[in-house]
C-alpha cells in the first residue's frame, strides 16, 4: 500500500501501525507528536493505530532553540 509519510510517498505494508512508521523515519524515543490525516495520534495508540492506504503521517520532533 501507499502512505504520505512527512511529504513523501513511500510503500508500507498491510497492517503497518504508527509505531512502525516512527521507527521507519528514525524518530527519538522522546519528544516526538505523530498525525494520522490531520489528526493527533496519542503515544499509547501508537502500536494499534494502522495506517490506512492513502493515508498522510507527519512524525514531528520537538526541537529546543529560541
Amino acid at each position: 500500500m501507499k502512505a504520505q509519510v512527512n511529504g513523501t510517498s513511500r510503500d508500507l505494508a498491510d497492517g503497518t501501525s504508527v509505531a512502525a512508521v516512527v521507527s521507519l523515519v528514525g524518530a527519538p524515543d522522546k519528544g516526538v507528536a505523530v498525525a494520522l490525516d490531520g489528526a493527533v495520534v496519542p503515544r499509547a495508540l501508537w502500536d494499534k493505530t494502522i495506517v490506512p492506504d492513502g493515508g498522510v503521517v507527519e512524525v514531528l520532533t520537538a526541537v529546543q532553540g529560541g
